[in-house]
Formats: structure tokens, sequence, C-alpha cells
């Protein structure tokens, strides 16, 4: 599915009805260029998980969980990784194969351990279309639903 927004307000709009449809065991890799919304499409799925704390981008600290939701949430910000063996240090395979949902940016950067039924999100800039206008690509395993309805 391609969905596409036009200010950070959609893209966080889309984020909180990932976060409210997710379900448990989900896993979410995220890719885009730097500055390309990955943050703000995050801090939608925490919300639509009923998270209220401040979600911001662990580039530092690898993985941060949040557990104030429905569900909790594993965010992984891989793009400072230097060696898959890292995540294998701070426990990956407690949170991709727990009762939570994981969130994983620069998700290419480990391609190698990620399960196959990954849903993957890719947002893309097009400036032709506008500063705010974004691109916004799921695709599910065998094409599976994320939404009940897919009206958007």
């Amino acid at each position: 599915m391609i969905y596409e927004t036009r200010s950070a307000r959609e893209t966080f709009a889309l984020g909180q009805r990932i976060g409210r449809e997710a379900a448990a065991g989900s896993i979410y890799t995220l890719t885009g260029d730097l500055g390309v919304g990955k943050t703000v499409l995050t801090q939608g799925v925490a919300d639509g998980l009923g998270i209220t704390e401040t979600v911001c981008s662990p580039t530092f600290t690898i993985m941060q969980v949040y557990e104030g939701g429905r569900l909790p949430f594993y965010h992984f910000d891989v793009y400072r990784i230097g060696d898959v063996e890292e995540m294998e240090e701070i426990g990956y395979e407690d949170c991709f194969y727990g009762g939570g949902i994981c969130l994983i940016e620069w998700a290419e950067l480990i391609s190698d351990i990620l399960p196959g039924d990954c849903i993957s999100i890719r947002i893309e800039k097009d400036m032709a279309q506008g500063f705010d206008y974004r691109k916004i690509t799921i695709d599910t395993p065998a094409n599976q639903k994320i939404f009940r309805d897919d009206d958007i």
C-alpha cells in the first residue's frame, strides 16, 4: 500500500493508526533518508499504542523500551550499529519474539537477522510535490492487511 502525507501531522496520524491496529509480535522495519520523518511516524505509532512518554530516536542507545501502552514497544535505531553481534548483546531476540511490537529504523543494516514476516515501511520525499510531502510505502508479508479498513 502507498500512502501520501502532506504534513508532519498527517505522517503522525498514519503512525497512530499503525499503533492502534498493531498486533503483538509485529515487527516493522522503517527505512528512509535522514530527515524524512521516521521519528514523526514512530511517535505516532507510540501514541496509537497509548504511550504518553516522549519518544525520540535512540540513535546512541540503539534501543528504547516503552511499556506504558497496550503493548510493549521496542524502538530500535540501528544507524550506528557496527556489527550485528551488537544486537545480540542488547538481547534483540527477546524483543523480536516477545509479546510487544518492534519498530526498527535503518533495518537494512541488520537484514541478516530479521525474521521473514516483517512489515516494511519506506518513507520518501519528493520535493516536486512540496517540502512536507511524503510517500509512505507499506509492504506486508503475503500482502496481508495491517489496517482493518484501508480507507485512510
